[in-house]
């Protein structure tokens, strides 16, 4: 966990509802874990903030950022036959807090853990027997 004062360059996130960027959740677990975390945010997004909270799933670790980004034109005109064109870029500054999860359980309805009914476990003994199988 780093928090916002503590990441480098970092800016002052506004109250706009950010958008939300699910990225690396290819399988059925990994499609049920999506959902369960986009429903965490409004489905409203502000585009005016230019806000983006990314969740990227890599290895079984979910990566979480949140970012603030704009577009930039190039203020160098380049002449390619006889056309002048400008170049859009895009340029992110990160707001913070950023953090790292890795997911132990999923569990149907509300937090019971003596009664809870769970739908996935990760058992270490028995799923971490390759480095080349991930669950989400």
């Amino acid at each position: 966990f780093l928090s916002s004062k503590h990441v480098p360059n970092h800016g002052a996130a506004t109250k706009h509802v950010p958008e939300l960027n699910l990225h690396g959740f290819g399988t059925r677990l990994g499609h049920r874990v999506g959902r369960f975390l986009g429903s965490i945010f409004p489905h409203n997004a502000q585009f005016q903030g230019r806000q983006v909270v990314t969740i990227h799933n890599q290895r079984d670790y979910l990566f979480v950022r949140h970012h603030r980004y704009i577009f930039q034109e190039n203020t160098k005109k380049q002449k390619i036959e006889n056309t002048k064109d400008l170049k859009t870029q895009a340029r992110l500054q990160e707001l913070g807090p950023r953090f790292t999860l890795k997911l132990r359980w999923l569990q149907e309805g509300t937090f019971d853990t003596q009664f809870g009914e769970y739908e996935w476990i990760h058992k270490r003994k028995e799923m971490d027997t390759t480095r080349r199988r991930f669950h989400l």
